[in-house]
């Protein structure tokens, strides 16, 4: 194991290896959790290439300060988040990205079941997290035959932001999915420039949220406006 120290301005992106090291949020930053699956992980890609590493860019670059934990891992699936979430919920959330269901679609788990899945994963972040503000990242099979499941499937995310009063981005592939020169060559997962697109996607849904979440920090950076990170891997 080797340890280096990360020095990023205004916000930072802790790993979901260190995510359950502190019960709370000592530093008094905003915070933002990531769950998902390879393509918030950055499948085959650095980390900084992932689009939760480039939001976390974003918001820096906008002044915004918030700690950002990506807690995605390849693979996911909605029963493994809902087995993943409880370490996190040991430190305080103030918006939680839900990216998951495409595995357990893969699989042909049942709508209903991922939907079920998901929405335990909100409520139990708000349990602990009764101001959390939520964003879903929708997700639709547009390379299957058009059947009740597929068609399902994609309107699941936008009935679920509606119940759970979540923020949708509605497709998080939107401009990506089937682009050969978007993705690596397996054809699923996003290339470098293809998650610069996912993350201007989430970003258009996650920059007003942030801004109104952010107005009520009452607890300024230091004098940089940076924080010391020290990430294992």
């Amino acid at each position: 194991m080797t340890k280096k120290s990360i020095l990023i301005a205004g916000c930072f992106v802790a790993s979901a290896l260190c995510a359950h090291a502190a019960p709370h949020n000592p530093s008094g930053m905003k915070t933002i959790l990531v769950l998902g699956d390879s393509l918030s992980g950055g499948f085959g890609l650095k980390p900084s290439e992932a689009y939760p590493a480039l939001l976390a860019n974003r918001l820096r670059s906008a002044g915004l300060n918030f700690e950002l934990t990506n807690a995605s891992q390849t693979g996911g699936t909605t029963e493994g988040g809902l087995e993943r979430l409880p370490a996190h919920l040991k430190r305080k959330i103030d918006i939680f990205i839900l990216e998951l269901g495409i595995n357990d679609a893969f699989r042909g788990v049942p709508v209903d079941q991922i939907q079920n899945n998901l929405k335990q994963m909100i409520d139990k972040v708000k349990a602990r997290n009764p101001n959390v503000r939520v964003v879903i990242t929708g997700m639709q099979l547009p390379n299957y035959a058009a059947d009740d499941y597929v068609s399902a499937f994609g309107k699941m995310f936008g009935d679920l932001a509606a119940k759970r009063g979540g923020a949708l981005v509605p497709y998080l592939l939107d401009g990506v999915a089937g682009d050969p020169s978007l993705n690596l060559p397996d054809g699923i997962h996003p290339n470098a420039d293809g998650q610069r697109i996912l993350a201007e996607n989430v970003w258009r849904v996650l920059e007003p949220i942030a801004r109104e979440v952010s107005k009520g920090s009452s607890r300024a950076p230091n004098a940089f406006g940076a924080r010391d990170l020290s990430i294992e891997h």
